[in-house]
């Protein structure tokens, strides 16, 4: 094995612990209880390392953007049967007519519904019904006056009888995180929020199922999974919101894709309500069951627009011992694709998780995302990629670690790195990563898009995008490599109608013309809905809305969303 016996460019430099053990982070990762997992102490085939606790002073990007929420809000309606159609610009360069065959809310509906819900589950207020029509990056905005909140299938059952006899459209939400307007009104539907249906239902540990109700969130279900010695197979940066039937409804990939596969494979069973009020039971628990079609697949990634969840049967690992982080430096791109197949090769069973960023994203995080440090304060990379191992044997995981950080070193894969010592540090690599979004919201106007594309080829849109928008906008790129998802996001000072021309629908086009898709994991929704051609064809979009026909007819579900109008209205 080589010895190091002199600091270089691609020593590995290793936080020091006193020096940022006060880091605060909101929701911390789930990681191993044995915090002296985490390699504490430098092996001698990585001798030579030092620690530091040095801090860089950025000066390279300059993005204080003002941060107004009130700008973001989209057209306010006063008269509610005036509205025909909702025009989105340049937020979301979508045009919606309303449908007029729904109805609108009555007294005799109201009712009806405190009839079977009680008052307190029947909510009218101003500003709960503000934060419940908009979502989380203020670009979508509707105006429901009514949104319930059911505890049971039961009571939602009654709830969506009553509006498919009455045409009162609806839509399902749950922790209202969706980047794509899924999750919220485009106009006055109903909101049907499953917060209240949040119990956990049972747990088996020599199998390792779960069952759930559909308003559990997710952060909740990690933390009585880890007391358990189990994991959750889906890890979300929106955790502490996001509920595990959002999740599931848009069929969420998250960080540990990679190692878990997506919830298709991990999602036994549903629980769902049709339109028509049909309680369908498919809460199976087997990993094997070829009895039929396995309908439930109709609905991970329907987005509620064919059935709403109520409750879930999900497949959990044990949690293992051995956990190590570790945050590296990379010169370019191809670096990052290299060291993505040596990861695969060299640390195989191990490998959790393969995320990369790029350098206009750590200095967002590092300018707007309160208490981010830089890892390699020495100097800003081109690309910085987090490699997460775990596995049940802390020698081995380790030996094997070293080996391939030795190895990408060698082949100058690497620029530079940092291995986390504890807890803390493993944090705060991990703050770094999960905090773009956020960075990001705070430094202005941000258009998302969530891309499925050939590893080879993720980047090229990137610098493409660059090329196009000019000094107008900063193009950021970052995302779940090891799965081929990229996370693209132009910010700006504000929403520019010049600078969405740029970009749509050329970023479609780009996609499609790669043989990609135009949603990796973040869903249609609004936005996307009348994209879908981009990534599927006329046939398949024709067979997928026939599909909506027959559970849905009168179209009440979450309408608007996920297939183009004309095929449904």
């Amino acid at each position: 094995m080589v010895m190091y016996n002199r600091i270089t460019a691609a020593a590995y430099r290793l936080l020091n612990q006193n020096k940022h053990s006060s880091f605060k982070i909101a929701h911390q990762r789930q990681l191993s209880p044995n915090f002296s997992r985490y390699n504490r102490s430098s092996s001698t085939s990585l001798a030579g390392f030092r620690h530091h606790c040095a801090t860089v002073n950025l000066n390279q990007f300059h993005a204080s953007y003002r941060w107004d929420l009130q700008k973001l809000s989209l057209v306010q309606f006063q008269n509610l049967s005036l509205i025909h159609h909702r025009s989105f610009g340049s937020v979301a360069s979508t045009v919606v007519q309303r449908n007029p065959m729904f109805s609108t809310i009555n007294s005799d509906d109201l009712i009806y519904f405190e009839k079977i819900l009680g008052v307190k589950k029947v909510i009218q207020d101003h500003e709960e019904l503000q934060t419940a029509n908009t979502d989380w990056m203020h670009k979508y905005k509707g105006s429901s006056k009514l949104m319930l909140q059911p505890e049971n299938a039961t009571e939602l059952s009654q709830i969506l009888e009553y509006c498919n006899s009455r045409r009162l459209a609806v839509v399902p939400q749950g922790g209202n995180t969706g980047l794509v307007g899924g999750s919220v009104p485009v106009f006055d539907e109903i909101i049907i929020n499953t917060r209240r249906m949040n119990s956990i239902i049972f747990f088996d540990k020599v199998s390792g199922v779960l069952v759930c109700e559909a308003g559990c969130i997710l952060e909740n279900l990690i933390s009585f999974l880890d007391k358990e010695g189990f994991i959750m197979p889906l890890d979300l940066g929106a955790k502490g919101s996001c509920q595990i039937g959002g999740n599931i409804s848009t069929n969420a990939g998250g960080l540990r894709l990679v190692r878990y596969g997506s919830l298709h494979g991990t999602v036994l069973g549903l629980e769902v309500v049709l339109a028509n009020g049909s309680v369908i039971d498919m809460l199976g628990t087997l990993r094997k069951d070829n009895t039929g079609y396995d309908l439930k697949h109709l609905f991970i990634g329907s987005e509620g627009s064919l059935a709403i969840i109520t409750k879930v049967s999900i497949l959990t690992s044990p949690k293992l011992s051995s956990v190590n982080i570790a945050f590296l430096a990379c010169q370019d791109y191809i670096s990052c694709q290299k060291l993505l197949f040596q990861a695969k090769r060299r640390l195989g069973e191990i490998l959790s998780a393969f995320e990369f960023l790029d350098a206009q994203a750590m200095n967002l995080v590092l300018h707007h995302l309160d208490g981010a440090r830089n890892p390699l304060p020495s100097a800003i990379y081109n690309f910085y990629v987090l490699i997460e191992t775990t596995g049940s044997n802390e020698s081995n995981d380790k030996e094997k670690l070293e080996a391939f950080l030795v190895h990408a070193m060698e082949s100058s894969l690497v620029s530079d790195g940092a291995l986390a010592q504890d807890y803390s540090q493993a944090t705060s690599f991990w703050h770094i990563r999960e905090g773009i979004p956020e960075a990001l919201m705070k430094a202005g106007a941000v258009y998302k898009y969530d891309l499925s594309l050939p590893v080879e080829k993720m980047y090229d849109l990137v610098e493409e995008m660059r090329i196009r928008l000019g000094a107008a906008a900063n193009v950021v790129g970052y995302g779940h490599l090891g799965d081929g998802n990229l996370h693209l996001n132009v910010s700006a000072p504000q929403y520019d109608d010049a600078i969405l021309a740029q970009i749509e629908p050329f970023v479609y086009e780009w996609t499609s013309r790669h043989r990609g898709s135009i949603s990796a994991e973040h869903g249609l929704g609004l936005m996307k809905a009348e994209k879908i051609y981009y990534s599927k064809s006329s046939e398949t979009v024709q067979l997928m809305a026939s599909i909506k026909k027959i559970l849905d007819p009168n179209g009440i579900l979450n309408p608007y969303k996920v297939i183009p109008s004309s095929l449904v209205s």
